[in-house]
């Protein structure tokens, strides 16, 4: 009778980090019939946070979000079609934009961060999430069939000790659940960093502004536009509810960032900097949008080289713990995704009873995907911003061949095609 008892009882997952890994990590083990925990440091559920951003979800992920909300409905009602990628050029000089490439076979949906983190969040049941909750430490048992994981109560410093069969690392890039196993492991500086804004036209549709930005990008509202000026690139496309998101990349010395974050605090006269360099670079329309956006904000740009080994007994990497990446593939929030689902699928087919087979079969899987897209995503890094590549000259969009610019597609991203 007891050892019914104890067949019976629910595996349990501690998942630290409630971004969008966490809340996807909930999700997948949740549908296998895994109690799950979060610990999430921040005090509340997201309502749009300042630095929140824009992102692209590719056609697996949308059905695997789809398949975890039950209702194909809610997600198309919180995104907006990308059906077009296109590439394109400006020259900083005459201002003068022209078409590189252009792929009308897009299937991505545009969404704001805080607007899917809602989503998926709202969806899972109240108690999964533990606000306000701070990771401290782990200890993993004798007989590694339990892990424990301490945390701090932010509100009153009280420390509490939870026990679970399985710890998921989904705490970022930054991770220190991967410090802990990797210690002398540096995240890569990619030689540039990120200017970020969200702007929101809502009633100011008719501004000259808006006017002006339609005229430029056109096919806004279903399109991911990428813009490639000298040294700089830029990307735009417009979110639900009004909101334009566009980012500029800018090449620069390593700056200092805070342990726990690559999120730079930005003061009025770097904003003002940043706007007079890209009035140099970037058609009028753009630099208005720009300048008429509260709150942007900066991001280091850093990846890392491929981790073999992502799992340690009861312990396991996840999202950008597992694969820290650049954004040009928009690969960060798809590869998390997917890391949830065949993570939940080995769980699954193997039970907790073989939790390491089903680490090791999620490790073997992922791999070889996850490696391919980071450093493809490295390389188009640093063909559009212009850097130095080993064996190939500068890119040039006015010297580059066809072959050269179809390499800008994002359909050309290694493993693209098997996962859609």
């Amino acid at each position: 009778m007891v050892e019914d008892q104890h067949q019976k009882k629910k595996a349990k997952a501690i998942i630290v980090g409630g971004s969008i890994a966490g809340v996807s990590c909930a999700h997948a083990l949740s549908s296998i019939g895994w109690e799950v925990v979060v610990l999430e440091k921040t005090g509340a559920p997201p309502t749009g946070s300042p630095t929140g951003a824009g992102l692209g979800l590719d056609p697996l992920s949308q059905t695997l979000i789809t398949s975890w909300l039950g209702n194909p409905q809610l997600l198309q009602q919180a995104t907006l079609p990308l059906t077009i990628d296109q590439n394109q050029a400006t020259d900083g000089v005459t201002k003068e934009s022209w078409t590189l490439t252009r792929d009308e076979e897009f299937n991505f949906r545009a969404a704001h961060w805080a607007d899917l983190h809602g989503l998926l969040y709202n969806a899972l049941s109240p108690d999964v999430f533990l606000w306000g909750h701070q990771f401290i430490s782990f200890t993993i048992s004798d007989d590694k069939s339990q892990v424990k994981v301490k945390a701090k109560l932010i509100r009153n410093d009280n420390i509490v000790e939870i026990d679970g069969d399985l710890l998921i690392a989904a705490d970022g890039c930054l991770s220190l659940i991967r410090q802990h196993f990797l210690p002398d492991l540096k995240l890569r500086y990619s030689g540039y960093c990120a200017w970020r804004g969200v702007l929101d036209f809502s009633g100011k549709e008719d501004s000259d502004t808006i006017k002006g930005i339609w005229k430029a990008y056109p096919d806004l509202g279903k399109c991911l536009y990428f813009d490639l000026g000298s040294g700089t690139h830029a990307v735009l496309y417009e979110l639900l509810n009004k909101r334009l998101n566009w980012i500029i990349y800018v090449n620069q010395p390593e700056p200092e960032i805070k342990r726990n974050s690559v999120t730079m605090k930005v003061s009025e006269g770097m904003i003002d900097e940043m706007i007079k360099e890209a009035e140099k670079t970037w058609v009028p329309e753009l630099v208005k949008v720009m300048k008429e956006t509260k709150d942007p904000f900066l991001n280091a740009i850093y990846d890392c080289d491929p981790l073999r080994k992502i799992y340690w007994d009861n312990v396991v990497l996840i999202g950008d713990a597992a694969h820290p990446t650049t954004p040009h593939g928009l690969r960060s929030t798809n590869m998390t995704i997917v890391d949830a689902a065949v993570l939940g699928k080995c769980l699954e087919n193997w039970g907790v009873e073989n939790l390491r087979s089903a680490l090791e079969e999620y490790q073997s899987t992922t791999f070889p995907v996850t490696s391919k897209q980071v450093l493809h995503s490295r390389w188009l890094g640093q063909i559009k911003q212009g850097l130095p590549l080993p064996d190939q000259e500068l890119f040039d969009p006015k010297k580059a061949s066809p072959e050269d610019l179809r390499d800008l597609q994002q359909k050309n991203m290694p493993f693209f095609t098997i996962n859609h």
